[in-house]
């Protein structure tokens, strides 16, 4: 998939190094900063080193939706962007039911038409992933485009298998069928040529869930037309380095359960579920970054110094890696770099990672 536009090369990450590199323009380093999720700390991420978090967690009260369907769990809606206006960014989009109605098995399919409420759930036909992307997600996050032109569609069905193989290991009363794609899309607005890539995820409950369908792994990041292919690398490596907090995700699992009133007989099944989520949360993370970005980009291994574990990065990022205990992160092509003596990093304590042999 997508082999066709495998053009990164060894140039282009050097231009994107004194693009995102913290101090002045003789810093050798690509420096990466881990940060946490605003709101709640769910989980944490390396960013670009200035860049801008916006957004994260939230919930949603079920009296303003007009019912419960969108208040079991927590959303996220965060966006991490290099300037003010955008140019450079990527957007997770929150997880949302909807509700095909019409077609499904209920006596009042004929009460809630497409456009109404049903439960907090805006009634809509359900579409595949491209479908979702490009005729509902992007309108609604760029009314202002102009030009559009969808370049690429790609199916995600590994995708869609690890999602529909992490449901399958939960107690659900519906086989949940699901699909997914990847989309590249270029555009034009405020007067700025855009290139621009989407994943997205449609799990589909089917006619004996009130048509229930929601989106999943909603995600973009879009640069500047001619900066595309130089920006995917960090993309890539924000995507692989999510660190979900066990803490936060056990609280999580037990407050959709008491809202979905759900009840577990002991502690260690809510253990059990806590630990199956997580691995699958691993395993679908892995999939998104195979469908949406590894596919551009070269990849290595890295060995951290500190966890004693295996990290996947773009080798387009610099073809040696140091690591703190902070989470920092540096690229840089040139050997003789050190971070530690580089006067414009205010953190030192870093330790070169070793590639998988």
């Amino acid at each position: 998939m997508m082999k066709h536009i495998r053009i990164l090369r060894h140039a282009a990450a050097l231009t994107l190094c004194s693009a995102v590199i913290c101090g002045a323009a003789e810093t050798a380093g690509l420096v990466f900063d881990r940060v946490q999720e605003p709101r709640e700390n769910a989980f944490s991420m390396i960013v670009p080193h200035g860049w801008t978090v916006d957004g994260g967690i939230s919930r949603l009260d079920p009296t303003a939706m007009g019912g419960a369907a969108q208040s079991i769990e927590a959303k996220l809606d965060m966006t991490i962007k290099k300037d003010e206006r955008g140019t450079v960014m990527a957007r997770v989009l929150s997880d949302m039911r909807y509700a095909d109605v019409p077609r499904s098995n209920s006596p009042a399919a004929g009460m809630f038409p497409y456009g109404s409420n049903y439960n907090g759930m805006l009634v809509a036909p359900c579409p595949n992933a491209q479908g979702f992307i490009t005729q509902m997600a992007f309108p609604y996050l760029h009314p202002g485009a102009q030009e559009l032109q969808v370049k690429e569609t790609h199916p995600a069905a590994d995708l869609a298998q690890k999602y529909q193989q992490s449901l399958a290991a939960l107690p659900l009363p519906f086989t949940p069928v699901c699909d997914a794609g990847v989309v590249i899309l270029e555009y034009t607005e405020d007067g700025v040529a855009y290139r621009e890539v989407w994943s997205a995820v449609i799990v589909n409950w089917g006619p004996d869930a009130m048509g229930m369908w929601e989106n999943k792994e909603t995600r973009f990041a879009r640069t500047p037309a001619a900066e595309f292919t130089q920006w995917i690398p960090v993309f890539a490596a924000m995507q692989a380095s999510i660190q979900i907090n066990p803490k936060w995700l056990a609280g999580e699992i037990q407050g959709q359960m008491t809202r979905s009133q759900i009840v577990l007989d002991t502690q260690r099944d809510i253990a059990r579920i806590e630990q199956e989520m997580t691995e699958n949360r691993r395993k679908v993370n892995s999939e998104i970054q195979n469908s949406m970005y590894l596919t551009l980009t070269g990849q290595e291994d890295y060995k951290n110094p500190f966890t004693g574990e295996y990290e996947t990065r773009p080798v387009e990022l610099g073809k040696y890696r140091w690591v703190n205990d902070l989470g920092q992160e540096v690229y840089s092509d040139n050997n003789t770099y050190d971070p530690n003596a580089d006067v414009n990093l205010y953190h030192k304590g870093f330790q070169r990672c070793a590639p998988r042999p």
